[in-house]
């Protein structure tokens, strides 16, 4: 595996993180799951890779998500915002707001239609964020900024629209390893040089509970390897007691159950990224790149409605995008200038299904949501949940 070197900054940031997350593991008894590892190279505060200064998002960063490769993006969810703002849910609830060009472009979009909502709050745990974010926002427009309002922690309680783009899929997730003899969690330890290595342990508790549902609804083989995020279980379930009236509008990479647990994807989902290089080693410069899974969209459901919330929908992003009318927007461009071969470009990755358009899924979760949601008026797959 080649990957650019660090500076010699980032990595002396990398080993304070690696001598810390020893320390966690000498004083767990040797071993701490991987659930645990990748809170701390992700959130540990002044280390984690979303906790610390490094820039993240663009081409100056580790990857592009949809909001940085096209305006385009933010302005066709617009329009799926703007039906809620007609049913009286004038308020917007961003978790992992990024850079903040997604609400940048959506608060433009929405001044557009008229249909700008009273409150747009962020919640974003990072502080080097909130800057960027706040940044961003005066930059493109200053004139909406008392609008919007950043937040330390989940609210009590919400009536609107809860917006989620890519949050799921960096959120912990266990390690599972299903063997003839057992289901096993694969967590860290240190080796006899004293670096990480995967070192397993029989699973118990909630963990096994979910892993032998998933084993009698998907035929796993001996040997077969996954992951299952319980946290991204409870934090679709926690909206059941906060959500009062309105969505939440999720976007993220993954699959329904029987195809997240395809047996012929057998080592799982476990992917990172450095300098927009993918590569499956979560053990490389901790703190320094992203570590992610994939959402298995059947678990995510299944928690929400377990709490009393209903699915609204269901489909693959470039269908979503397409409801919203993504296509008219590009075709309102003067054809042939930079500008639009540019945002055909861009528009494309996002819509087609060998790039953006069928690996990214939308789901819609709500509570007393009574209205067919534009987004999901064709191509809904709901059923394959």
């Amino acid at each position: 595996m080649s990957l650019p070197q660090p500076s010699p900054e980032a990595a002396a940031h990398s080993r304070q993180l690696i001598a810390a997350i020893n320390r966690e593991i000498v004083a767990r008894g040797g071993w701490i799951s991987f659930s645990r590892f990748m809170e701390l190279v992700l959130y540990e505060p002044g280390f984690g890779y979303y906790s610390a200064g490094a820039r993240k998002f663009g081409t100056a960063g580790d990857f592009v998500t949809a909001p940085e490769l096209s305006p385009f993006f933010g302005r066709a969810l617009a329009h799926q915002l703007a039906e809620f703002m007609d049913a009286s849910m004038p308020f917007v609830l961003e978790v992992g707001a990024g850079s903040g060009r997604l609400a940048a472009d959506l608060l433009r979009e929405l001044e557009c239609l008229g249909k700008l909502p009273e409150r747009y709050d962020i919640l974003d745990l990072s502080a080097d964020l909130r800057e960027r974010q706040q940044a961003t926002l005066v930059a493109a427009v200053p004139h909406l900024l008392s609008r919007v309002h950043w937040l330390d922690c989940l609210p009590e309680g919400f009536s609107g629209v809860v917006l989620a783009n890519e949050l799921l899929d960096a959120l912990p997730a266990h390690v599972i390893a299903w063997r003839e003899n057992g289901i096993f969690e694969r967590g860290v330890t240190l080796d006899a040089d004293g670096c990480f290595t995967w070192n397993e342990r029989p699973a118990t508790g909630a963990l096994l509970a979910a892993a032998e549902e998933i084993a009698a609804q998907c035929s796993l083989p001996p040997g077969y390897e996954s992951e299952i995020s319980l946290a991204a279980r409870a934090w679709a379930a926690e909206w059941g007691h906060r959500l009062q009236r309105g969505a939440l509008l999720l976007i993220d990479y993954g699959f329904p159950r029987r195809e997240f647990y395809h047996q012929q994807r057998g080592r799982g989902t476990l992917m990172c990224h450095y300098r927009h290089h993918a590569h499956p080693d979560p053990f490389y410069l901790p703190g320094l790149q992203d570590v992610t899974v994939h959402v298995d969209f059947t678990a995510i459901i299944s928690a929400a409605a377990g709490a009393g919330l209903d699915l609204l929908g269901y489909t693959s992003q470039g269908q979503f995008l397409l409801n919203c009318g993504i296509l008219d927007m590009l075709a309102a461009e003067a054809p042939g200038t930079p500008d639009y071969i540019r945002a055909s470009g861009a528009i494309n990755k996002l819509l087609m299904p060998h790039e953006m358009g069928e690996l990214f899924k939308v789901i819609a979760i709500g509570r007393e949501v009574d209205r067919p949601l534009r987004g999901f008026s064709t191509g809904d797959q709901s059923h394959r949940l």
